[in-house]
């Protein structure tokens, strides 16, 4: 049998967005508190015995939420053309990851993106 490795890390980052052509209040401007919840799947160990080290999935994590902390998302690249819905910004942030993550050994799972301590989507390019 497969060994199968699930590492999960958490971080978190706070901005703002206008969500254009919704009928309700989230067309204004109005923030988040987001956390950003990555998956990745390990199906061996390195030499060291780790399917691949926390620091780095944080690093990856930390790096493209940085690009989005304290910033008004509709001015930013690719959300300057598409909305930023909590969907937009998990698949956003999934392919960013696996540019980053992806090798033979691993790969990223999952992408949950928390709007709210209450609402979050996970985004998954799995088949």
């Amino acid at each position: 049998m497969a060994a199968h490795y699930t590492l999960r890390i958490l971080t978190d980052f706070a901005s703002a967005h206008t969500l254009p052509g919704y009928a309700g209040v989230c067309a204004r401007m109005h923030g988040h508190n987001w956390k950003v919840e990555v998956e990745v799947e390990a199906r061996a160990l390195d030499e060291v015995g780790m399917g691949v080290d926390f620091k780095v999935i944080k690093g990856a994590a930390r790096e493209l939420a940085g690009r989005l902390d304290h910033r008004y998302l509709n001015e930013i690249e690719p959300f300057d053309r598409i909305n930023p819905t909590a969907e937009n910004l998990a698949a956003w942030f999934y392919r960013g990851l696996a540019e980053r993550l992806d090798n033979e050994r691993v790969r990223v799972r999952a992408v949950t993106l928390w709007e709210t301590d209450r609402a979050c989507v996970r985004y998954t390019e799995e088949s």
